[in-house]
C-alpha cells in the first residue's frame, strides 16, 4: 500500500504543473458559481430532442386488396354432410370421448388470444366468428347437452349457424360473399376439432371419425386451397402489402430520451411539450451539423473551444485522443447526413460518401454499452449507420467559422453542465422506487445506481458535448464521491461505483477495430488523460479517504458495542480503490497520525464500557457490595474481551490498532484497581457488622480474579497486575481449614459409627484391596476432598499453597490419630472379651475354681481351644493397612516434598528463627522390667504397663506378657506435651477372675530442657516394691512441617498396627510359650509328663538324665500341636486378612517364637546373677530342632521352592543369627567366655573411637550424633538412633529405615549374649558388675564429648546438655 501511494505519477515539468494548478484553481472556481438546473435541462432536453430526429423513420405495412372475382361455393352443403354422421350416430368412433369439450374450449380460447401458432386463425374476422360461437358453447344448457350427447353433428350445426349469423352481419341484401366465408370458417373449426384429437391421442381410438372430419374439410374447402396462404387471407379474396413511414408526431411520448429528462428533473409533460414546440425550429438537425462543423473547426485550429494540448500532461496524450476525435466527428457528420438526405444537398464540395467495409465504425467516445442496472444491455447510437462509410471524399470544412460563434447542443462548459445532468440522474435513480437493484451474489451485495434509460441519455450527451470517456467516468466518481461525503449513498454503492469505473468496456470481438482498442487504452492508461480529470481524480480521493477515515473512526468507537458495525466494508473501498490507486497521495506521518488518534479513542471508549459495567454490576451504596458484584463485573469484562477477539480473531488490527489491546489496556488495570478497592471495603464493612464473608464467595471470587490476570499477563506481560490476589485472598483458605479442621473429627467419628466393618465385595474370594470396610473409604474420600477444594482454586502463590497443604496435613493426622484411637478400643474389647471356657470358670466358686486348677495340672491337660477371631476385628487391622496405603498415595500426590523445599527456601535462616518449639513430642519406649515381685499362685505374674500423667489420665498401656518375672515389652507411645511433664509407670499383674494386682510403681519427669540435644536416652526406673524398668525416652520438637506431620501420621498408623498385630499374636504366644517351655522339654527326655516329674518341676530339681536322646520324630511330634494350633488360627485369619497383614501377623509370631527360643536358652541382660538354669546338651539340641522346624513352618515353601509364607530376609533376621551363633558359646568355660567378651568389647570401643574421630574431621552437626543415649539414676548402655517422625514421612522412608536397621543390627556384633550366658554362672559375678560399670563410664564419656562437640558446632560455645542427666 506504502509502495501504492509512492508511486503516483508526477507531471514532467514546471509548466505543466503550473497548468495543473491552474486547472485546479479553474475548477474551484466553476465550482463557486454552478450550473443552474434550468440550464441543465434545456441542454440536455436539446440532446434528447435531437436523438428523436435522428431516429431512423418507423414504416408500418399496408394492405392493397386484389380485383373483385365472382363467388364459387362448394358443391356440398353443410347440412349434407352432417347426414353423413346421423346415419351412424350410434357407433363409439363417431362420438367425442369424454373430457373433449373441456380442451375444445381452451383451444378456442387460445385462438382468441392468439396463442395458436397457425397464421389461418389471426384473422380478425376468424376470432370473431370464434368469439360467438365460444359465448354459445359456454351456456350451461348446450354444454350440458353435448357432454352428455358428444355428437358431432350437434357440434356443427351450432357453430355454422353462429357463423352464418355473424358473417350475415352488415352486407348488403345482394352480397353473397359472405357464404363462401361461413364454408372457410366452419372448415377452420372442424381442422381445431382434428387438431384437438391428434393432440390427446384420441384418434387411435376413433379412427372412424377422424377421417370422416378430414373428408368433411376438404369437401368444404373447394380446390383444397391453403388456409394459411396470403390469397386466402382476408376473407379468402387475396392482396398484397407495402410499406410507408410513419410521419413524426412531435409528441414527447414518442421520444423516449425527451421522457427521461422530464422525470430526471422533475419537468412535467406538459411543460416539456411546450418547450419542444418553441425550441423545435431552432433544435434541428441543420443546427447540430453546423456545430459539428464549427467544432471540427475549432479542433483544426487548436482554439480554447475544444481540447488543445495545453489540457494534456504529455503530446502524445493530445495526438492520440485528436486522432480518435477527427474520425469521430466524421462519422457523426454521416449520420445526420443519413437521417436528412436533404442536407447532403447543402453540403459544400465533394461527392457522396462510399460505403467501405473495412473501415473503423466505433470511436473512442462510444459509451461502453452497460448499465448498473442492466449490465447486458445495448445503447444504440442516434448516429451509427447500418454500414461502414469511406467518407475520405466528404469535405465538410468550413474554415470561415467565427471563434465568438456558440454552439445550439454544446454548453459553454461542457463539463461541468454534464456533472449537473449527471448528478440530477443519479438523485432521481436512487430514489426511483421502481428502480429495481441488481441481485446480489456471493461476491458483491445487491446495489443500485443508474438505469437504462438514464445511462442512454448521459451516453448521448456525452457524445453530442465531445467528453471523453475518460472524462464522463471522473465526473461519475466525483458526484458519487460527493453523495457519499453528503451520506446520500451508502458504502456498498460507493465500492459499486469504483468497480463500474475500473471495469473495461466489452470488446467486439469480431472486428478488433483499432479505434476501440485506442479507446480502452485510453480509459485506463492515465498518462493520456486531461489535466484538469488527473487533478480532480487525485482530488476525489483525497476527500473520499478523509470521509472514509471519519467514518472508519465513528464505526470503530462502536467495536464494543453487542452488535458493532461491520469493518470489512469500508476497510475494503480503502485498501482496494484508496490506498491501491496510484493516484492517491498521503504521507505515512499522516497515517501514523489518525492511528494514534484512533488508539486513543478506543482508549476512551474502552474506559467509557467499562464505567457502563461498572455501574451496571456494582450497586451505588457500599453496604450492598458483595463478591458476588466483583465476580459479575469480572465475568463482564472477560465475557466483552472473548467477545471482540472471536470479533476480530481474523483481522486483529484495523489501521495499526487492535481493539482488543485497547480494551485490554484500558479495562484491565482499572478493574484490578477496582477489585482491590471493592474486596478490600466489603471485608471492612463485614468486620465492623460482625459477620464474615461466605469462604465460598472468597473461593468464586480467587477464581475469575485469576483468569482475569491470566488474560491480563498474556496481554501485556511487561505489566504487573494491580494487585497480589493471593495476598488478599489467602484468608478465605485459612477460615476454610480451620472449619476443615474443626469438622474433620466429627466426619471420622461418623464414619466409623455407620462402619459394619464388613467386607463389600462382588467376587467369591475377594481380592487385598477389597478387604477393608467402608469408614476408612470414606475418612480419605473426605482427605481428598479437603485437599482438592485448594487444588482445585490452582493458588498461584507456591509458599502460600505450601503452608495449606501443611495445615491441611496437619488436620489430617489428627484425623487419622483419632480414627486409629476409636479402632484400636473397639479391637481392644473385641479381643479382650473371655472365651466361653473363660465365661465358664467365672460362673465357679473359689473352691470349685480351685479344684479345676489342681485337675487340670495333675492331669496334664494340654488342650487349648484356638482363639475366635472375629471378622470384623481383623478388618480393622486390613483398614490400618489400606489407611497407609491411601496416605501413602496422597503424600505423593500433595508432593510433601516439594512443599517442604518451598517453605525450607522462603524460612529464614535458623540463626534467624526461634529456636524453641511450640510443642515437643516424647517418643518412650516400654523396653523391659527386671525382677518384679510373683503375684500368682505359681510364683510368677502376669505383668503389664499402664502409663498415665500427674492429673491420672491413662496415656498408654501395654500387652500382657504372661508367667514372666523379668518380662520385655517393647512398646512405643507418642506423647505431646508444651513443657514439663511428669509420668507414672505402673506395672499390673493381669488375672483371668477379679481384680489386677499392682506389682509396682515408679515416675519420670518429661523435661524438654532436658533433651535439647534431641538425643535418645534410656533409664532404669525403679519400682516401689522390687525391681526395676527399663524406659527409651527420645523428644522430638513438633515442627509446623507438613513431612513432620505425614511422618506422625504415619507413624500413628504403623504403631496401630503394630499393637492390633501385638495383640492377635498375644492370643497365641500363651500356647507357644507353654509348647515351647521347660515343662515341654523335660516331657519329651521323659517320654511323657507323670505326676513325679510335674513334683520334682515344682520343687526345680534338675530332671535325670535321659538314657536315650530323643529323635527328629520325637521333636516333631511335640511340635505337633502347636503346629494344629497355627494352623487352625491361621485359616480363620486367612479368610478375612489380606495376604500382607497375614505375613505380618506371621512375622510377629515368629519372633515371639524366637523370644520364647530365647528366654529358654538364656536369661535377659543384666549386672545381676540369675537363676535361671543352663540347659543340657540334650535339651539344647532339641530347641535348635524346634527351632529349625518352626522356621520351614513359617517359611512355608513348596517342593519347587515357593515360599507363601515369611519370607526368608525376615526369618533370617539379628535375633535368629544371633541365637544360631548361641550355640557355639553355650557350653564354653566360664574363662573362655570374658576373654572372648573382653576382646569384642575392646573392638567396639575401638570402632566407636575411630567413628568419633571419622566425625570430628568432618566436622559433623549433632544431628549426626544421635545414636548414643545419656543416663538415669545409673547409666545404661548406648542406644541406637531411634526412629524419628521424619524417617516415618512415607512408606518408602519406613522402609528404608527398616532396611538400615536390620544392617545396622547386622553389622556391629557384640558380646551381649556372651554375657547373658554369664549371668547363669555364679563365678562371673564380679566380672558382671565390672562389664556394668565400664559400659556406663563408656557412655557417659560419649554423651558428654557429643555435647561439647553440639556446642561447638552451634557456634556460642555454650553448653547446652544441662540437665545431663534427668531427673525422675
Amino acid at each position: 500500500m506504502d509502495q501504492a501511494r509512492g508511486s503516483n505519477r508526477r507531471l514532467n515539468n514546471v509548466h505543466a504543473q503550473e497548468r495543473l494548478q491552474r486547472h485546479g484553481s479553474a475548477s474551484s472556481r466553476k465550482a463557486k458559481h454552478p450550473v443552474v438546473a434550468q440550464d441543465a435541462y434545456l441542454y440536455a432536453l436539446r440532446v434528447a430532442y435531437l436523438s428523436y430526429l435522428l431516429q431512423p423513420r418507423q414504416k408500418r405495412v399496408q394492405h392493397v386488396p386484389a380485383p373483385a372475382r365472382p363467388i364459387q361455393r362448394s358443391s356440398t352443403s353443410v347440412t349434407d354432410l352432417v347426414k353423413d354422421f346421423s346415419l351412424i350416430r350410434d357407433s363409439k368412433s363417431t362420438r367425442f370421448p369424454h373430457g373433449f369439450m373441456a380442451e375444445l374450449d381452451k383451444r378456442i380460447t387460445g385462438v382468441l388470444i392468439g396463442k395458436e401458432k397457425s397464421p389461418e386463425f389471426k384473422e380478425a374476422l376468424v376470432k370473431r366468428t370464434f368469439a360467438v360461437f365460444l359465448n354459445e358453447f359456454k351456456a350451461p344448457q348446450f354444454r350440458k347437452s353435448m357432454e352428455k350427447d358428444r355428437r358431432i353433428e350437434d357440434l356443427l350445426l351450432i357453430f355454422f349457424s353462429n357463423a352464418t349469423k355473424e358473417l350475415q352481419k352488415g352486407k348488403a341484401p345482394g352480397d353473397d360473399s359472405w357464404k363462401r366465408l361461413v364454408d372457410r370458417h366452419v372448415a377452420l373449426f372442424i381442422r381445431l376439432i382434428s387438431a384437438t384429437l391428434r393432440d390427446h391421442d384420441w384418434v387411435r381410438d376413433r379412427p372412424e371419425l377422424s377421417h370422416r372430419l378430414t373428408t368433411m374439410e376438404k369437401k368444404l374447402l373447394s380446390g383444397d386451397q391453403d388456409l394459411a396462404s396470403e390469397n386466402q387471407r382476408n376473407g379468402g379474396q387475396g392482396g398484397s402489402t407495402v410499406e410507408v413511414e410513419v410521419p413524426r408526431t412531435y409528441e414527447v411520448k414518442d421520444m423516449p430520451l425527451v421522457l427521461v429528462v422530464s422525470r430526471i428533473f422533475g419537468i412535467s409533460y406538459s411543460d416539456v411539450q411546450a418547450d419542444i414546440n418553441r425550441y423545435k425550429a431552432v433544435w434541428t438537425e441543420k443546427a447540430a451539423l453546423q456545430d459539428l462543423k464549427t467544432y471540427q473547426a475549432h479542433l483544426s485550429l487548436m482554439s480554447k473551444k475544444t481540447l488543445n494540448s495545453d489540457d494534456f500532461d504529455l503530446d502524445d496524450a493530445y495526438e492520440s485522443w485528436k486522432n480518435q476525435e477527427v474520425p469521430d466527428l466524421s462519422q457523426m457528420i454521416l449520420a445526420i447526413v443519413q437521417a436528412n438526405p436533404e442536407l447532403a444537398k447543402s453540403t459544400p464540395g465533394g461527392s457522396m460518401p462510399q460505403f467501405r467495409p473495412n473501415a473503423p465504425l466505433e470511436s473512442g467516445y462510444v459509451d461502453r454499452s452497460r448499465t448498473m442496472s442492466d449490465a447486458s444491455a445495448q445503447n444504440a447510437s442516434s448516429y451509427v449507420i447500418d454500414q461502414p462509410v469511406d467518407m475520405s471524399g466528404l469535405n465538410i470544412r468550413d474554415d470561415s467559422v467565427d471563434d465568438n460563434a456558440s454552439y445550439t447542443f454544446i454548453p459553454p462548459d461542457p463539463r461541468n453542465y454534464y456533472r449537473a445532468v449527471l448528478k440530477e440522474a443519479l438523485t432521481y435513480d436512487l430514489a426511483d422506487t421502481e428502480l429495481e437493484p441488481t441481485e446480489a451474489t456471493s461476491e458483491s451485495p445487491s446495489i443500485k445506481l443508474l438505469s437504462k434509460q438514464s445511462a442512454e441519455l448521459l451516453n448521448e450527451i456525452g457524445l453530442r458535448w465531445r467528453l471523453p470517456q475518460f472524462s464522463r467516468l471522473v465526473l461519475f466518481l466525483d458526484v458519487i464521491g460527493e453523495k457519499y461525503q453528503e451520506q446520500e449513498i451508502s458504502l456498498d454503492t460507493l465500492d459499486a461505483a469504483f468497480n463500474y469505473v475500473k471495469e473495461p468496456p466489452p470488446t467486439d470481438k469480431k472486428s478488433h477495430r483499432m479505434s476501440q482498442a485506442q479507446a480502452q487504452e485510453s480509459l485506463f492508461d492515465r498518462t493520456k488523460w486531461t489535466i484538469a480529470d488527473y487533478a480532480l481524480n487525485q482530488h476525489i480521493l483525497a476527500s473520499l479517504h478523509e470521509a472514509l477515515l471519519r467514518e472508519l473512526f465513528e464505526i470503530m468507537l462502536l467495536v464494543f458495542d453487542t452488535k458493532a458495525p461491520p469493518l470489512g466494508p469500508i476497510m475494503y473501498v480503502l485498501n482496494n480503490h484508496i490506498y491501491e490507486d496510484s493516484l492517491f497521495s498521503a504521507t505515512p506521518e499522516e497515517l501514523d497520525r489518525f492511528t494514534e488518534q484512533l488508539r486513543q479513542g478506543l482508549r476512551h471508549r474502552a474506559a467509557d464500557v467499562y464505567r457502563e459495567l461498572l455501574a451496571k454490576h456494582i450497586p451505588e451504596t457500599k453496604e450492598q457490595w458483595e463478591f458476588y458484584h466483583v465476580i459479575e463485573l469480572g465475568r463482564a469484562v472477560v465475557k466483552l474481551c472473548e467477545r471482540i477477539q472471536k470479533r476480530y480473531r481474523k483481522n486483529p488490527e484495523i489501521m495499526g490498532v487492535s481493539p482488543m489491546m485497547c480494551l485490554v489496556e484500558e479495562m484491565f488495570p482499572a478493574y484490578a484497581a477496582d477489585a482491590r478497592d471493592l474486596v478490600a471495603r466489603i471485608m471492612e464493612v463485614a468486620q465492623a457488622r460482625g459477620d464474615e464473608v461466605p469462604v465460598q464467595d472468597g473461593f468464586d471470587l480467587y477464581k475469575e480474579l485469576v483468569e482475569i490476570r491470566r488474560i491480563h499477563t498474556d496481554a501485556l506481560p511487561k505489566r504487573k497486575f494491580g494487585f497480589h490476589i493471593e495476598g488478599m485472598l489467602q484468608e478465605f483458605v485459612w477460615r476454610w481449614i480451620e472449619m476443615t479442621d474443626t469438622s474433620l473429627i466429627g466426619w471420622v467419628e461418623n464414619a466409623f459409627k455407620a462402619d459394619q466393618f464388613q467386607i463389600e465385595s462382588q467376587n467369591p474370594i475377594p481380592a487385598d484391596d477389597e478387604r477393608h470396610s467402608i469408614s476408612v473409604v470414606d475418612i480419605f474420600r473426605s482427605f481428598k476432598q479437603s485437599i482438592e477444594q485448594i487444588t482445585a482454586l490452582n493458588w498461584d502463590d507456591d509458599l502460600q499453597y505450601a503452608r495449606f497443604m501443611t495445615s491441611v496435613s496437619k488436620s489430617i493426622g489428627l484425623g487419622l490419630a483419632r480414627y486409629c484411637e476409636l479402632l484400636e478400643q473397639k479391637f481392644s474389647k473385641e479381643m479382650d472379651r473371655m472365651t466361653p471356657e473363660q465365661e465358664a470358670a467365672a460362673r465357679q466358686t473359689r473352691q470349685e475354681k480351685w479344684i479345676s486348677m489342681a485337675k487340670d495340672f495333675y492331669t496334664g491337660k494340654e488342650k487349648i481351644e484356638p482363639f475366635q477371631f472375629w471378622p470384623e476385628s481383623l478388618v480393622k487391622l486390613n483398614n490400618v493397612e489400606y489407611a497407609m496405603l491411601q496416605l501413602d498415595k496422597l503424600e505423593h500426590e500433595i508432593n510433601v516434598d516439594a512443599c517442604a523445599e518451598v517453605i525450607q527456601k522462603n524460612t529464614a535462616p535458623p540463626a534467624q528463627r526461634v529456636r524453641k518449639p511450640d510443642n515437643y513430642v516424647f517418643t518412650i519406649k516400654i523396653i523391659e522390667a527386671e525382677d518384679l515381685k510373683a503375684c500368682d499362685i505359681n510364683g510368677l505374674s502376669d505383668p503389664y504397663v499402664v502409663l498415665g500423667d500427674e492429673y491420672q489420665k491413662r496415656l498408654a498401656k501395654t500387652r500382657v506378657v504372661y508367667g514372666n518375672l523379668n518380662p520385655r515389652w517393647e512398646e512405643t507411645i507418642d506423647i505431646t506435651t508444651s513443657g514439663p511433664l511428669n509420668i507414672i509407670a505402673t506395672i499390673w499383674d493381669w488375672d483371668t477372675l477379679g481384680d489386677h494386682d499392682c506389682v509396682g510403681r515408679t515416675s519420670l519427669k518429661l523435661d524438654p530442657s532436658h533433651f535439647r540435644d534431641f538425643m535418645p536416652r534410656e533409664y532404669w526406673l525403679d519400682l516401689d516394691t522390687q525391681g526395676r524398668l527399663l524406659l527409651r525416652v527420645s523428644m522430638e520438637g513438633e515442627r509446623d512441617d507438613i513431612q513432620f506431620y505425614f511422618g506422625k501420621a504415619f507413624r500413628t498408623l504403623k504403631r496401630t498396627e503394630r499393637e492390633m498385630t501385638r495383640n492377635i499374636t498375644d492370643k497365641l504366644s500363651n500356647f507357644i510359650h507353654h509348647c515351647l517351655s521347660r515343662r515341654a522339654l523335660k516331657a519329651m527326655l521323659n517320654k511323657g509328663i507323670t505326676v513325679s516329674s510335674v513334683t520334682s518341676y515344682f520343687r526345680s530339681t534338675r530332671p535325670q538324665s535321659v538314657v536315650q536322646a530323643p529323635t527328629q520324630q520325637d521333636a516333631t511330634n511335640a511340635l505337633e500341636p502347636l503346629f494344629d494350633y497355627f494352623n487352625e488360627n491361621f485359616a480363620i485369619m486367612k479368610q478375612t486378612l489380606t495376604d500382607p497383614a497375614m505375613v505380618m501377623v506371621m512375622t510377629r509370631l515368629w519372633k515371639e517364637v524366637l523370644s520364647t527360643v530365647e528366654s529358654l536358652l538364656v536369661p535377659p541382660l543384666s549386672d545381676k546373677p540369675s537363676q535361671q538354669r543352663p540347659l543340657t546338651q540334650q535339651e539344647l539340641d532339641i530347641v535348635f530342632k524346634w527351632l529349625k522346624l518352626l522356621f520351614d513352618f513359617f517359611h512355608a515353601a513348596d517342593e519347587d521352592g515357593n515360599s507363601d509364607g515369611v519370607p526368608l530376609d525376615i526369618l533370617k533376621s539379628p535375633k535368629y543369627h544371633e541365637l544360631q551363633n548361641l550355640n557355639f558359646f553355650y557350653f564354653e568355660t566360664t574363662e573362655d567366655l570374658i576373654r572372648t567378651s573382653e576382646s569384642m568389647a575392646a573392638a567396639n570401643a575401638m570402632r566407636q573411637q575411630e567413628q568419633a574421630a571419622r566425625l570430628n574431621r568432618m566436622s559433623a552437626p549433632a544431628a549426626m550424633g544421635h545414636q548414643f543415649g545419656g543416663a538415669a539414676g545409673l547409666l545404661g548402655m548406648p542406644t541406637r538412633k531411634h526412629k524419628t517422625i521424619m524417617l516415618s514421612r512415607n512408606l518408602g522412608t519406613m522402609k528404608k529405615a527398616k532396611e538400615d536397621k536390620r544392617k545396622d543390627a547386622q553389622a556391629d556384633p557384640n558380646d551381649d549374649m556372651i554375657l547373658r550366658i554369664l549371668r547363669m554362672r555364679p563365678e562371673a559375678e564380679r566380672y558382671l558388675k565390672d562389664r556394668s560399670r565400664q559400659k556406663e563410664r563408656l557412655a557417659a564419656a560419649q554423651a558428654a564429648e557429643m555435647i561439647v562437640r553440639q556446642s561447638l558446632n552451634s557456634g556460642g560455645n555454650r553448653m547446652t546438655g544441662t540437665g545431663l542427666i534427668p531427673r525422675r
